[in-house]
């Protein structure tokens, strides 16, 4: 499987990309400003991840333009900034987070199917962000929370697009190989 994996200039990166190998993918890497639609198409990939990154979504180069070109065809997640993306590409708004959140972990509560089929409800998810998604349009339906209620997973109702606030690449977040896994084999 051919995961084309979108670097928003991240550290981050590396590790979903090694994610993704030890899965059996074929992880295909180019960075937000160096890659077009058109050599997209030609790569023919079976998964898009749109990756973390330092920023806010408008200065993720071509990230929004991926999802809205290939995310009704192609599976997309987004991790961190990349779910950031998302919402904005429908809609929503990206606004500072109540509490910068830098290398700690939370319980991440969830609806139980999709990217978390089989998985406890809650698990420890890596945070590593001070932006959060907010204004989440009706397309888009909240996946994973947590206590405070802040978004940490939103999924299209329609498309095969799912993003996560959380790193489920770090070694800090419980069960990330599985949620990776779960993205790999289908958003049922």
């Amino acid at each position: 499987m051919r995961v084309l994996v979108v670097d928003n200039y991240d550290s981050f990166t590396f590790n979903l990309v090694q994610a993704f190998g030890k899965a059996g993918c074929e992880p295909l890497v180019y960075r937000n400003d160096a890659i077009t639609l058109e050599e997209i198409e030609t790569l023919r990939p079976d998964r898009i991840v749109i990756s973390p990154g330092p920023k806010g979504p408008r200065d993720a180069g071509m990230s929004g333009r991926i999802i809205e070109s290939f995310g009704s065809r192609i599976p997309v997640l987004g991790v961190c900034l990349g779910m950031q993306c998302i919402n904005e590409v429908f809609g929503g708004r990206t606004v500072r987070a109540p509490v910068c959140v830098h290398g700690k972990t939370s319980k991440i509560y969830h609806c139980g199917s999709g990217l978390f089929r089989g998985l406890p409800s809650p698990f420890a998810g890596a945070r590593y962000h001070s932006l959060v998604a907010d204004g989440i349009p009706s397309c888009l339906r909240l996946e994973a929370w947590t206590e405070d209620r802040i978004p940490m997973a939103l999924r299209h109702d329609r498309y095969p697009i799912v993003g996560v606030q959380f790193h489920p690449e770090s070694f800090l977040t419980e069960h990330g190989d599985a949620l990776l896994r779960n993205f790999l084999q289908g958003l049922s």
